[in-house]
């Protein structure tokens, strides 16, 4: 109980992303609850990052630029013994090279550091798309609550769906884990397409249906 992590608090936690801080985040996230006595409260939050994108997209498009192409530090120093940053920053909502696909949203208002490598002007403009993005994330249309039952496990795609929580009382028990993209992607493409296809594909870069590369 020593971990300085708003995760390990009784306190409501708001939509984000895990892994912020890490080059490359885990893709598949489980929440596996144990147990949950002499108290109540603790309900699961699920938003659809892609589908607040596409939201923001629609009402406001001059805003995501932005959000796709200024990087952001983000860090993770709670305790005295650990500071862990990526390799480089990113930027909120990162799109696949030459297309419009978006593919990771790093959105984390407790891990994200603050930025001292840019202008006011884009400090404003960045701030203001950042508000926007946050009020889209909070809207009751888009928020999927659940309350997860001892036994029950909750598995999502973390450069996709932000989650949260709200607060609780009692005593709360969790265990969960991470699949990095990697091991995720590889299985999914010899899953759905075969040992033969992925590997007569490799270096094909072109997006139609039949090539398992433009699974990301």
């Amino acid at each position: 109980m020593t971990f300085k992590d708003t995760a390990y608090t009784t306190d409501a936690i708001g939509a984000h992303t895990d892994n912020t801080y890490f080059t490359d985040p885990s893709r598949l996230q489980m929440f596996h609850l144990l147990s949950h006595t002499e108290g109540e409260g603790g309900a699961s939050l699920l938003v659809d990052g892609f589908l607040a994108a596409k939201t923001m997209l629609k009402e406001k498009p001059h805003l995501l630029h932005s959000l796709t192409k200024v990087p952001q530090p983000f860090h993770a120093s709670g305790n005295e013994d650990v500071c862990i940053t990526p390799l480089s920053q990113a930027p909120v909502l990162s799109v696949r090279p030459g297309t419009r696909q978006l593919y990771q949203i790093r959105w984390n208002n407790y891990d994200r550091a603050a930025k001292t490598d840019w202008t006011y002007d884009q400090q404003q403009r960045w701030y203001e798309a950042a508000r926007y993005w946050n009020s889209i994330i909070q809207r009751p249309e888009l928020e999927r609550w659940m309350q997860l039952e001892p036994g029950t496990a909750l598995i999502f795609d973390n450069w996709r769906m932000l989650h949260g929580r709200t607060a609780f009382t009692g005593k709360r028990r969790m265990c969960g884990g991470y699949i990095n993209n990697d091991d995720f992607l590889s299985r999914l493409r010899l899953l759905k397409f075969g040992r033969e296809s992925v590997l007569n594909n490799i270096g094909n870069t072109t997006l139609k249906r039949q090539n398992p590369n433009i699974w990301i």
